[in-house]
């Protein structure tokens, strides 16, 4: 073909691709494959040949196993510079997007004795459409067979012969640079941040997860609409295993997110829309450029890393702390269903497509040192830890005993029950009257009367108001030290305490805020257990 075609699709004074001339140096007969995030991200195998590399681009990549049929189309001839080019082309050039240097070495043909008859049946089988070739490479070694598929055609066979060197396709997972070191998304964010390189790297993580994880035991199946999200079950101590892997318990609204072409849905647990409330979420949500259901917990946290939940409440009142949402599974990916799938194949796939330096951040974890972990994290002034079954499927719905949660800061989730009226410069109200479901029946647990930001007193009355009842909805009616106005239990609320008096009262409880991401009928007792052997 030349190199005619090669100058005629590239402006050199705009794309940092070599121009067509000669190579000094070059250690002769050369391989090289790129891999290539273009408009789609494929692998491109050149063959230096009479004078130039012949070039063809195999969509799914190289691979060891004989059984393989990889399409290679051919393209240009490539300048011998070429093998050495790894960098951005840039958005409006031919070609557009990231080039590394995936694997490179010698090569020849298998019966020839020499340089020069290697060339000669090289040439010879290219013309026939039938290229014996032996890889040295770095990644890719034995022998190959590059075989046309029609007359005059572009479309040619990649086979790989069965000899010493044959395996399976784990080498695409592989994927960094024989020169640089780098992968295709090292390379790019080197070059800063537009919308097409942010599209470019949502591409190669995607492709690069699809690459390197095993999806044949996930069944392809339409994306599901409105899940609801596996629950942990209580524990009182922490505990050692390996395996189990440790997760920090985050303090925020738990989070569904559907990632589709058309938009994003954003709800809570029980399947109240969060999107007009998070709008900054929802927005990087959009930008991740891939469909998916993510599961995960939106919070704000303050420069040290740690969340708080009073922020969340209102966090475009409050200066300060970042609004994230940490992704800890993955539940639907690349059309289909990766429930089945063990939790560390889930976290490894949702690792590699999650980008960093977004709201959207990948939840990560420790292996077996669940006590160290729990340790650290009291230290920070975490709430608490969730330990999981490095092999648990995601039983959605359910509270499930491969997932155990082991709180460090105690709290209770209750029912708003009436309040009491406010004293001295305090507006709003005094107290909170709360109480909680056990076995179906409210139970009335106590007061709250401290913890309350301004906002909240005000914000709180006015959700009340509409409640207000003169039947108090406990039975019978604890005593109180002061007049309650009572209220239809509609709404939830979390607070913290110090324990539990012997009549089930919570004793020094603190306001932390409305659960709007959950209903009253949520709020109920919780009783931790000792995990049982099987679960540690």
């Amino acid at each position: 073909m030349g190199l005619r075609e090669y100058a005629s699709k590239r402006r050199f004074g705009k794309t940092p691709e070599p121009k067509p001339g000669f190579r000094p140096g070059a250690p002769g007969p050369l391989f090289v494959v790129h891999k290539h995030a273009a408009r789609s991200l494929h692998y491109d195998l050149r063959l230096e040949l009479d004078g130039v590399l012949k070039s063809w681009a195999v969509p799914k990549g190289p691979s060891l196993d004989p059984s393989a049929k990889r399409l290679a189309v051919q393209v240009e001839d490539h300048p011998l510079a070429y093998g050495d080019f790894e960098g951005v082309i840039p958005e409006d050039q031919y070609g557009a997007g990231s080039v590394i240097v995936w694997d490179r070495g010698r090569y020849r043909h298998p019966s020839a004795r020499n340089e020069d008859e290697s060339e000669r049946l090289l040439l010879e089988g290219l013309d026939k459409g039938s290229l014996k070739i032996v890889l040295e490479g770095e990644k890719l070694r034995g022998e190959f067979a590059l075989v046309r598929t029609g007359r005059g055609g572009t479309s040619w066979l990649l086979l790989k012969k069965k000899d010493r060197y044959a395996a399976g396709d784990a080498i695409l997972k592989e994927n960094r640079s024989v020169l640089s070191g780098k992968t295709l998304e090292e390379i790019i964010e080197g070059k800063g941040s537009t919308t097409f390189r942010r599209k470019k790297l949502s591409q190669i993580r995607v492709r690069e997860a699809l690459e390197s994880a095993d999806l044949e035991n996930a069944p392809a199946v339409p994306m599901p609409h409105g899940i609801r999200p596996m629950l942990a079950s209580p524990v009182r101590t922490p505990f050692d295993d390996p395996d189990w892997l440790f997760e920090v318990k985050w303090d925020g609204y738990r989070a569904v997110a559907e990632i589709r072409e058309e938009g994003v849905s954003l709800y809570s647990r029980n399947l109240l829309s969060l999107e007009k409330r998070y709008p900054p979420v929802v927005n990087a949500l959009r930008t991740l450029g891939f469909e998916a259901v993510l599961d995960g917990e939106i919070v704000v946290v303050d420069d040290a890393g740690r969340p708080d939940f009073q922020k969340l409440q209102h966090y475009r009142d409050f200066r300060g702390g970042r609004l994230l949402y940490c992704v800890f599974d993955l539940l639907h990916f690349a059309g289909r269903d990766l429930t089945g799938l063990p939790l560390v194949r889930r976290k490894e796939i949702l690792k590699q497509i999650l980008p960093s330096g977004s709201p959207i951040r990948f939840s990560d974890h420790v292996w077996k040192e669940g006590i160290l972990f729990y340790g650290a994290a009291r230290k920070k002034g975490l709430e608490g830890i969730v330990a999981k079954h490095s092999r648990s499927a995601y039983e959605a719905g359910k509270r499930s005993r491969q997932w155990l949660k082991v709180k460090i800061l105690l709290t209770q989730e209750a029912v708003i029950a009436g309040f009491t009226a406010p004293g001295g410069s305090r507006r709003g109200f005094g107290a909170l009257v709360l109480g909680a479901y056990e076995g179906g029946e409210l139970k009335h647990i106590g007061h709250v009367g401290t913890g309350f930001a301004a906002v909240d007193l005000k914000d709180i009355r006015e959700k009340l108001d509409p409640l207000i009842r003169e039947q108090c909805p406990f039975s019978p009616m604890p005593e109180t030290r002061s007049a309650v106005t009572w209220v239809r239990p509609e709404l939830a609320c979390e607070v913290s305490l110090s324990g539990w008096t012997e009549d089930g009262v919570m004793r020094h409880p603190v306001f932390r805020g409305l659960r709007e991401d959950k209903t009253a009928r949520e709020a109920t007792l919780e009783t931790p257990a000792r995990p049982r052997r099987e679960d540690a």
